[in-house]
Parts: structure tokens; sequence; C-alpha cells
């Protein structure tokens, strides 16, 4: 990204230390630093302050970051690798709700052990997802691609609510718990009876 080389020139052109830089814009002295080493990328927010207080156009700050920013957002392989981590949860989490009954059926405290090691690699796949989640930034780059295309800004941005994220994850959890949770119980239902 060229962002982090251009934020360091105009601020030190400008003559502002990180930390002076940070007040300025209302962040972190560490938030810069993060930015100048290509760590994490500002939001539209921070790149409208940046251009403002460095006289110059959103444009510039990014030119040269918006091809990687697309290629990023298209990354087939970024896609494939997230859906199939996504498959592995959902069929790990079913194979496990439904193996709950097996414990019932043969009596055993060792059972229970087959739908803890089925739930595993739903569990190691959803940590890899939302580790993909946060190195690639998605949401962040959405938003300066929209901004750069005089696109819908507004759009990307409410993608970024942490209320309305948080609450959409929590509902999207109860769900799939709920729904995991009724299969483990027919499960436990059938087993008993066979």
């Amino acid at each position: 990204m060229e962002l982090g080389k251009q934020l360091k020139e105009y601020r030190t052109t400008h003559g502002y230390s990180q930390e002076k830089l940070a007040d300025k814009i209302y962040v972190s002295r560490q938030t810069i630093s993060n930015w100048e080493n290509d760590k994490s990328y500002p939001d539209i927010h921070n790149l409208s302050l940046l251009s403002i207080l460095f006289d110059v156009s959103i444009d510039d700050l990014v030119k040269g970051d918006v091809a990687e920013m697309k290629q990023r957002i298209k990354n087939k392989k970024l896609n494939k690798e997230m859906n199939r981590y996504s498959w592995i949860m959902i069929i790990s989490i079913v194979a496990a709700a439904l193996s709950v009954g097996i414990p019932i059926a043969v009596n055993s405290k060792w059972a229970i052990l087959i739908p803890i090691i089925l739930y595993l690699p739903g569990l190691i796949s959803s940590f890899k997802i939302e580790r993909i989640k946060k190195e690639e930034d998605i949401k962040t780059y959405s938003e300066i691609i929209a901004f750069t295309e005089n696109g819908d800004v507004q759009a990307a941005r409410s993608k970024r609510q942490p209320t309305k994220d948080f609450l959409s994850k929590t509902l999207i959890v109860i769900l799939f718990a709920a729904c995991a949770g009724v299969i483990a119980l027919l499960s436990a239902f059938i087993f008993s009876y066979i």
C-alpha cells in the first residue's frame, strides 16, 4: 500500500510528529504509526481530515491503493477460503448436534467425546474466518472505494456501525445456536428410544 509512505512524507513535509498529527485528527499516535507502517488503514472520515490538513485530495492520498483494495475485495481465493471455512463450520456443528444422542444411546461417559470431536473443526474454522476478516479489513476498503468512485458511501458506512454489527452478529449466533440446540434435542430424543 502506498498510503503509509505518502502519509509519512506529508507529515514530515508539514513538520508534524506522529503525536502532533494524531492530536490534530483526534486519533492515537499508535494509530498514525499503524497507518504509516501499513498495519491498518484509515477510514473515510480520517482520510477526509488528512486531506484537509495536508491540502491534498483524497484521491492523491490513496492513489495507487485503490486498485489493490479492489483486488482484495474481489479476491476470489479469499472468498473461496472463507466459503470453505463456513461450510466446514456449519457441517461440523450440525454433525456435533446430531451426535449428541449417541452418549445417551450407548450410556457411556466416554461417548460424549464424539460430539466434542465433531465440534472442534467448526470452532477452528470460525476462528479462521474471523482472522481473515480482521486481517483484510474489508469494510474499510469498501468505504474508500465507494467514495473514490462517487458511490454510496453511506451504504458502505452502515456496515461499520458497531452497535448494528454487534446486534447482527449476536442475532446470527443466537439463531444458529438455537437451531443446533433443536437438532441436539431431537438427536437426544431419537437416540433415547433406540
